[in-house]
């Protein structure tokens, strides 16, 4: 039912699904190759694949094809632009732009008993400094943190625990070989930059141990590639090194352009060492973070040397693969060229089924990925999540593949009225 009393129909659903396809946008492909949605009844929906496509259930649970309420949409009583209505476990009761949500119970919920929690604030604070303060006084029940080091910072504050969330999130280098007199143009300096990258020393560096070197398939994901059988992984720096001789580029420089959300500092300044040793010099450009989307996102062609961004990993490794299509993708036409051959591995792997076969596709499009070098796949993204053990108990996936850490929220105990 939705929270405005209505129930939720076959109609919802077929409804949303069209939209979403209708939009043309990256999300609507992500669903892969749909012929039809329609209803059978009021209870059933069948959608029709025009071919195989093995993301498709995956798709179907990340946020864009949630279930919009179509006949509230159409007669323009609606809008999601600025209205939530769904049928989740909370309606929105205030809310400050860039500040704070304040949502209650909703009392159509469709699981009896649940949510917990009568009602759930959320707070918008961008430093983290602010964060930590709000647990040890517990002015806040949760918390997400993103400096590694935080957990040491909490490890006296009475009640407080913090955990690190395995997810599927994983960091790139983006290398724009679309700008004119690009530096990257040639292959041979993609593949040297690919090479000199040392993903563990990232891994353990930059994000304290607890990140792990992926490749273009999120690692942990069954069928995913082993980022140690890349064929760069059996080069050395030496190697590099000849490669960028043989391109003419033994003095290249490039400027790295990044966003200032911690832990993203820590990753870039890692790069920038690991390519020092290739005699790559590279100069961090950190700005705020809609500065940096502007920068990268905001022309065709992109106005950026090198940019370092992250991905949600979802939960199928074929999903993330079709970002290295720009055709499809969209967002990376102004910074990456399309490789049809590349295109044809992705395609060919999302049709396979789980098993062997499909796990031989995958390491295909990672082997490519690799010597491609236009968008270079680094190491998971994790999420440390901190909370009171006073005041709640929290519901996490043990592996969180869409970057919502309150997925479980109506599961949540409260131990005391927050």
């Amino acid at each position: 039912t939705f929270s405005n009393g209505r129930a939720m129909t076959a109609d919802d659903v077929v409804g949303s699904l069209r939209r979403l396809l209708a939009s043309e946008s990256v999300w609507g492909g992500q669903l892969g190759p749909v012929e039809s949605v329609t209803k059978d009844g009021d209870r059933t929906v069948r959608v029709k694949l025009k071919e195989p496509y093995t993301p498709f259930l995956a798709a179907l649970a990340n946020v864009p094809a949630a279930v919009l309420p179509m006949k509230e949409l159409e007669d323009k009583s609606y809008d999601p632009a600025t209205t939530l209505l769904g049928t989740g476990p909370y309606v929105v009761e205030d809310h400050r732009q860039d500040v704070s949500w304040a949502f209650k119970r909703n009392e159509k919920y469709w699981a009896q008993g649940r949510p917990a929690a009568d009602t759930l604030t959320i707070s918008i604070a961008p430093e983290e400094a602010a964060r930590i303060a709000s647990l040890q006084n517990g002015s806040a029940a949760l918390a997400t943190l993103g400096n590694v080091d935080s957990a040491a910072m909490l490890a006296g504050a009475k009640d407080v625990r913090v955990v690190t969330q395995a997810t599927t999130d994983f960091y790139y280098l983006m290398l724009n070989t679309q700008a004119p007199n690009s530096k990257f143009a040639d292959p041979k300096v993609r593949e040297a930059i690919t090479i000199a990258l040392d993903t563990q020393q990232i891994a353990d560096v930059a994000l304290g141990g607890q990140g792990r070197p992926t490749a273009v398939t999120p690692a942990g994901l069954p069928g995913s590639c082993d980022p140690a059988a890349l064929p760069s992984a059996a080069k050395t720096v030496e190697d590099a090194r000849r490669l960028l001789a043989e391109a003419g580029a033994e003095n290249l420089s490039f400027k790295l352009t990044i966003f200032s959300t911690a832990p993203a500092p820590a990753v870039a300044q890692v790069i920038q060492q690991n390519l020092q040793q290739a005699g790559i010099t590279v100069e961090i450009e950190q700005l705020d973070e809609a500065s940096w989307s502007g920068k990268v996102y905001g022309k065709a062609p992109a106005e950026f040397d090198a940019a370092l961004s992250w991905f949600a990993g979802y939960a199928d490794p074929g999903m993330v693969t079709k970002w290295w299509n720009p055709d499809t993708a969209g967002f990376n036409v102004g910074f990456m060229r399309t490789d049809p051959e590349l295109n044809e591995l992705i395609d060919a792997a999302s049709k396979e089924p789980a098993g062997a076969s499909r796990t031989e596709a995958l390491a295909k499009v990672c082997a490519k990925v690799d010597a491609d070098g236009q968008m270079i796949p680094l190491v998971t993204r994790p999420a440390t999540v901190a909370w009171r053990e006073d005041a709640l108990s929290p519901s996490l996936y043990a592996t969180e593949g869409y970057g919502n850490v309150l997925r479980l929220v109506a599961d949540a105990r409260v131990k005391r009225s927050q």
